[in-house]
């Protein structure tokens, strides 16, 4: 694509213009405030988001909901290296009365001699030491809920003005982008409303149908898995104790994540039960109690019966990767620049950890009085994550290829790499640390 030399000056101007104020693009801006200009002055920011996301309106102390909502919430599965960036941010605070710990994970093959156990107790990390979980689960709702209270927390005074402004930070809910024009200098954004935005850094934060990585032309490679995740919310009659499950069958993975007990709920658990579309369909047409029976006999008995199962969610499972994370004065963040399988839980850790190292890469830019927009510091930010992108995109697609197949070989292969797993030390620890997020 070609850029603009024509360059119009009626316009709002923003440092930088995040496309998403969902997780990804709040997480963001929460990175980005406190980096400071070449004149020492906070960053002007921009979310620009399609839902009225905005902290200012609306009551971000509220965690009132229904029994039923809450137990139906959509969870993540947080690394420790996510939970400690967090904290980093001043959001753990927030959450950690909601986030269960996952203290061992138990992986095991239905009808085969194959199993893995993993105890956090068991592991060491770089930077500390013992680690007392291998991650935590938190609902989606908790999180967002806490990363605007963040947002609200990290300015003193709240400005109403003609958009509503948080500190340096100023939100154009609900809207979204219409049209974008690349100029040498700056981004020209014009919005649905007509206002007119420029940046010197667009961040696309506006997940798997992207209209950044659209209005750049940016292909994607895509691979469709043939699989779709039947996602719930299910109690059952024994205790999680803090453990979570990962057990391939010959439909496809279920993994059941503990889940913090919440009053007359039960022993709560999210499942991500991965089958194919007709089957996803099929089951998710049966009763409550024909889907408790089947998956009973499909997950085992480890948690005993299944007391109770939310609202099931079904969604198709792909790999979508963009061909470029970058463009003129543009960076593709989180399910923007990649959405990968939920069979090891690794798709927002690893959007994360874009968040983490972009506000790096711009606060190292600021501090060497650099163009945070300048192409070759862009490049540099999309070299520093492809092996990390590389990793997880091709772990999550061989592990689906290994345990989605009931081709003999590959069923004693997975079998014996289960059983290595469990007992060569070195294997054990790598699993764990990348587990992890280190």
């Amino acid at each position: 694509m070609e850029v603009s030399e024509n360059i119009t000056t009626n316009k709002q101007h923003f440092d930088v213009v995040i496309s998403g104020g969902g997780l990804s693009g709040s997480l963001m801006a929460l990175s980005l405030l406190p980096l400071k200009t070449h004149e020492g002055k906070p960053l002007s920011i921009a979310i620009i988001e399609a839902v009225n996301a905005n902290p200012l309106s609306q009551n971000t102390h509220s965690n009132q909901k229904t029994s039923e909502s809450v137990f139906d919430d959509r969870v993540l599965a947080l690394s420790h290296a996510s939970a400690q960036y967090l904290k980093q941010l001043g959001t753990w605070s927030y959450i950690q009365d909601h986030a269960q710990p996952i203290t061992d994970i138990h992986i095991s093959d239905r009808g085969y001699y194959g199993k893995a156990r993993i105890k956090a107790e068991d592991h060491l990390t770089a930077n500390h030491g013992k680690v007392g979980a291998v991650g935590y689960v938190i609902e989606m709702s908790k999180l967002g809920l806490a990363i605007q209270r963040s947002l609200t927390e990290q300015s003193k005074n709240k400005v109403k003005a003609e958009t509503d402004k948080l500190n340096n930070l100023t939100w154009f809910t609900p809207d979204a982008i219409e049209q974008i024009k690349w100029h040498p200098a700056s981004v020209d954004i014009t919005l649905k409303s007509k206002t007119q935005l420029s940046a010197s850094l667009l961040i696309g934060c506006d997940g798997v149908n992207s209209i950044c990585r659209q209005s750049a032309n940016i292909d994607c490679d895509k691979s469709d898995y043939g699989q779709s995740a039947l996602i719930t919310n299910v109690s059952t009659k024994l205790p999680h104790q803090g453990i979570a499950y990962e057990r391939f069958t010959e439909s496809g993975p279920i993994a059941m994540l503990p889940m913090v007990k919440v009053a007359n709920e039960g022993s709560r658990s999210s499942l991500v039960w991965t089958l194919t579309p007709d089957q996803a369909d099929e089951i998710n047409a049966l009763t409550d109690d024909e889907f408790k029976t089947k998956l009973e006999h499909a997950f085992g008995s480890w948690l005993g019966g299944i007391e109770k199962v939310g609202k099931r969610h079904i969604y198709p499972l792909s790999l979508v990767q963009a061909q470029e994370q970058i463009f003129h004065r543009m960076v593709l963040i989180g399910n923007a620049s990649h959405t990968i399988h939920p069979i090891a839980g690794q798709g927002f850790n690893l959007g994360l950890r874009d968040v983490q190292s972009l506000a790096k890469a711009l606060d190292k830019t600021l501090a060497e009085k650099g163009d945070i927009g300048a192409f070759n510091r862009l490049t540099e930010y999309a070299i520093s994550r492809k092996t990390d992108h590389g990793h997880i995109i091709n772990l999550t697609d061989s592990l689906v290829t290994l345990f989605s197949n009931e081709h003999f070989p590959l069923v004693a292969g997975r079998n014996m790499g289960l059983k290595v797993l469990n007992y060569v030390p070195v294997i054990k620890n790598t699993f764990v640390n990348k587990a992890m997020g280190y």
